[in-house]
């Protein structure tokens, strides 16, 4: 899974596809009321589909014993990496847009998400395009292993299992792969946004919630920095033409299909929340009490502070950065909930971590195990 930093809430983005206006053009026309309305409407709509389908896909990954399926967890460790990593990673590609073509870099990062996003949107859609084959559909198993080392020594590089359908879903999204490629058109681009975030959200899996405390807290002083402090994430976001950031435009009711005067989420908004309310929807479902309490009320956390974000972009007519607002919703609203039931040391005393692979062919094979800590 490649890691993707987060990108502010922006307010216009100058699309890529062949519908864009030049740079050098005319000033651009001011968006409608009704066009803002419907692109922030479906940026908000974009972003809680994954965040809500992946966390319900995540409950089933924890359980599965397909390699192929296995989550990665993130640990404390990892989590308080992760800022330092993703800024080095940023103020890395802003340097390389300072000093090389933009469009070559771009061809090299469009033919790498190419790759990736086909991927991605199969294993997305795999689960629902099984219920449409029918009966007699041949399905014939696969499994792409590589390996380094031998005997004891050996370790796996890759496992993935698939089948004959997996293999269709797999063309499907070539097609849609392939359209990206040569249009760089913005639904194309959703698409596969959407399918990232949908994967990350459920094959991310924090290891327990104070690790997802230090992962939104320190990606929280990420954004505000690069969003408030620099320019480097937005001329970023801006220039980067690849499916990390969902765009809606906002003179669609204008233009149609080839409008180009874009509002932008990036997908590490949607992620980094996402996988703290999944690890929140499996919290609630080892209480065994038949309820999704901290689920729902991170999901409406999450729905404030985004909500929240737009409104003052739009006050203050300036990019924001998303997890300003949507941390402390996503981790306060939850939190509060806890201390109003008296289930803060449950909270925090559950964990989630993985049994390692012992080789290719042992029963041990990664199934993550669900539990609480003992006192």
């Amino acid at each position: 899974m490649a890691e993707q930093a987060t990108a502010p809430l922006s307010e216009a983005h100058n699309g890529s596809g062949p519908g864009a206006a030049p740079a050098a053009g005319p000033a651009r026309p001011p968006a409608t009321p009704e066009g803002m309305a419907l692109a922030y409407g479906s940026l908000v709509l974009m972003a809680l589909l994954p965040i809500f389908f992946g966390a319900l896909r995540s409950v089933t990954c924890a359980k599965s014993k397909n390699a192929s399926d296995m989550p990665e967890t993130i640990t404390s460790r990892d989590a308080a990496r992760f800022p330092i990593v993703a800024s080095c990673t940023l103020f890395g590609l802003y340097l390389f847009f300072k000093i090389f073509s933009q469009e070559y870099i771009n061809l090299l990062l469009s033919m790498y998400f190419f790759v990736l996003g086909i991927l991605a949107l199969s294993h997305t859609i795999s689960p629902v395009m099984n219920k449409f084959f029918p009966a007699n559909f041949p399905s014939k198993q696969y499994q792409l292993l590589f390996t380094q080392g031998s005997g004891e020594a050996k370790e796996e590089i890759v496992n993935y299992e698939f089948d004959s359908k997996d293999l269709v879903c797999l063309a499907m999204s070539s097609v849609i792969g392939v359209w990206y490629l040569l249009r760089k058109h913005w639904i194309a681009n959703n698409l596969f946004g959407l399918a990232f975030s949908l994967n990350g959200v459920e094959l991310l899996h924090l290891n327990n919630v104070s690790t997802g405390c230090i992962l939104l807290g320190g990606l929280f002083i990420y954004d505000v920095f690069w969003v408030f402090g620099t320019n480097v994430m937005v001329t970023v976001a801006k220039s980067f033409e690849a499916p990390i950031k969902l765009v809606f435009p906002q003179d669609l009711l204008e233009k149609g299909l080839e409008a180009d005067n874009f509002a932008m989420l990036g997908l590490g908004d949607v992620v980094i929340p996402g996988i703290f309310i999944a690890l929140l929807l499996r919290f609630d479902i080892s209480l065994k009490k038949n309820t999704h309490t901290y689920f729902y009320t991170s999901f409406v956390a999450y729905i404030f502070g985004l909500g929240l974000t737009i409104f003052i972009m739009h006050i203050f007519k300036h990019a924001q950065p998303a997890l300003l607002y949507l941390v402390p919703a996503c981790i306060g609203f939850p939190l509060l909930v806890a201390l109003v039931k008296g289930e803060v040391t449950e909270m925090f005393s559950y964990e989630e971590h993985s049994t390692p692979k012992e080789g290719a062919g042992d029963a041990k094979d990664g199934t993550m195990e669900l539990d609480k800590k003992e006192k």
